[in-house]
């Protein structure tokens, strides 16, 4: 992971939860784009896969020569979705093939909130979209469906409130609530970056890792609701 804030977080949140050994952490300059070094480490260490997180262009380069190293194959990738979703796989192509995320939400889901956003979106957009994209749509649903509840009288800013974190709505993601420190309480998924019918790169669900989640500093809000 780049050595910057977000980057010691994922690895700390994967760290939480990974019951194996780890055998290696290693921390790359931010916006470094030549991982020759660091893959030649993890040839070396052998282990029984990576978890990486370089979103944009790091990510993009990391994988691609991850796979021109040819090590794909016997030491599988995992990650977060932001270094493997749409934003990124049309650039990465076929060098993610196989590599595997962890998602609250991916393209492939089958619920029909999801199915009919994604269908929308691709018409309009002529793309796929994202997680990032599937987040602001279901925001805006959340804030339609609040407003709806209280007969659009969103000047009673309490009132408002309190719908926005109560409100029930169809979600792309399936269930979903607000935690009381105002996170998602939401199922995540394993996936495995496929080809569709199309050809193109996608992430398809393998099977949900974790029901429920809530996050790991909840208990540490000083919210009251």
């Amino acid at each position: 992971a780049p050595n910057y804030p977000a980057g010691k977080d994922f690895l700390a949140g994967f760290k939480r939860f990974y019951k194996g050994q780890i055998v290696g952490e290693v921390y790359t300059t931010f916006g470094q784009l030549d991982y020759a070094a660091e893959i030649a480490q993890v040839r070396a260490a052998n282990p029984d896969g990576v978890y990486f997180f370089y979103p944009g262009g790091m990510g993009i380069n990391f994988i691609k020569q991850y796979n021109q190293a040819g090590l794909k194959a016997t030491i599988p990738l995992y990650g977060p979705s932001f270094s493997l979703d749409q934003t990124v796989l049309p650039a990465i192509g076929d060098a993610a093939l196989g590599a595997f995320a962890s998602a609250f939400w991916a393209e492939s889901f089958d619920n029909p909130a999801s199915k009919k956003f994604v269908a929308a979106f691709e018409a309009k957009y002529k793309r796929i979209p994202s997680p990032n994209a599937a987040d602001a749509y279901d925001t805006a649903r959340l804030i339609d469906a609040a407003a709806k509840s209280i007969g659009g009288k969103i000047e009673d800013k309490a009132a408002f409130r309190k719908a926005l974190e109560t409100v029930k709505f169809d979600s792309v993601r399936g269930k979903f609530a607000f935690n009381t420190n105002h996170y998602p309480i939401q199922d995540f998924y394993l996936t495995e970056i496929v080809k569709d019918a199309k050809g193109r790169p996608v992430m398809a669900v393998r099977e949900k890792i974790d029901s429920d989640h809530k996050d790991a500093y909840v208990d540490k809000c000083k919210m009251a609701n």
